[in-house]
C-alpha cells in the first residue's frame, strides 16, 4: 500500500497509473531500447522529485505507477517523461528515427487514472503482467 507522506501543511498519498503509446503503435520498445527507456524514465522521476513504483512496457506502449506530491501536475510529469525520454532514446538509438518519421517517438495522447489503496494491488499486477502474454 502507498505510504502516507507529510508535507509542511498537508498529509498526502497520491498515485497515478499512466499509459502512453509509441507513435503509430510501432513495436520498437524491445531489447536494449526497452531497457534504456526504463533507466531513463526512472532517472527523470528522480530528477523531478517523484517515484516510479511500477514500470513495464509491451513493444508499443508504457505503463507506469507513480507516487508524487501535491505540487506535481500531471501535464508537467508527462511532458518531462515523454519529452526527455524521446530525446535521449533518439540520441542513443538513431535507427528509431528511420522507423518513426516526423521526429516523434510518442503519440501525443496519454491515459491517466488515480489509484486508491483499494485498487493499487490490481494495478501493480496489471502493469507487471504487460509482457506476460
Amino acid at each position: 500500500m502507498a505510504e502516507v507522506k507529510h508535507g509542511r501543511e498537508y498529509v498526502y498519498s497520491i498515485q497515478y497509473h499512466i499509459v502512453w503509446c509509441v507513435k503509430y503503435r510501432h513495436k520498437v520498445l524491445l531489447g536494449d531500447i526497452d531497457k534504456k527507456l526504463k533507466e531513463i524514465l526512472n532517472q527523470i522521476a528522480t530528477d523531478n522529485g517523484f517515484t516510479i513504483s511500477e514500470i513495464e512496457s509491451d513493444c508499443d506502449h508504457v505503463h507506469l505507477l507513480i507516487d508524487c506530491n501535491p505540487q506535481h501536475s500531471i501535464p508537467n510529469i508527462i511532458k518531462a517523461l515523454k519529452g526527455v525520454s524521446a530525446r535521449l532514446l533518439f540520441k542513443e538509438f538513431p535507427q528509431l528515427k528511420k522507423k518513426l518519421w516526423g521526429g516523434n517517438l510518442w503519440n501525443p495522447s496519454y491515459f491517466v487514472a488515480t489509484v486508491s489503496e483499494h485498487t493499487e494491488a490490481q494495478i501493480r499486477q496489471y502493469i507487471q503482467n504487460q509482457k506476460v502474454r
